[in-house]
């Protein structure tokens, strides 16, 4: 018997709000910048990276690669992404 596996995508289950706050918020709490960047390309992909390529003036390809694993987004890339989907960080004491 053979069992066939497909790889998890998280933006499947990216589908309100409170979900995505959440999400980001768990990412942001790992410490490793990459699960975050990671966590925000899920995101951008569960509401439609063109639609988010659209809004934030960056082009489609660009996103794809800007949040591939190993990449290095600049700063005022992923806060153009984060403006796009409606997230606001911030920070407390």
């Amino acid at each position: 018997m053979r069992i066939k596996l497909r790889d998890f995508d998280a933006s499947a289950y990216l589908d309100n709000d409170e979900i995505v706050a959440e999400y980001l918020t768990a990412a942001l709490e790992d410490g490793n910048p990459d699960v975050f960047l990671a966590a925000v390309g899920n995101v951008a992909k569960a509401r439609g990276m063109s639609a988010i390529a659209e809004s934030s003036g960056l082009g489609r390809e660009s996103l794809y690669k800007a949040f591939a694993p190993g990449a290095e987004p600049r700063y005022d890339t992923v806060l153009k992404v984060l403006q796009s989907l409606g997230v606001k960080l911030n920070v407390t004491a």
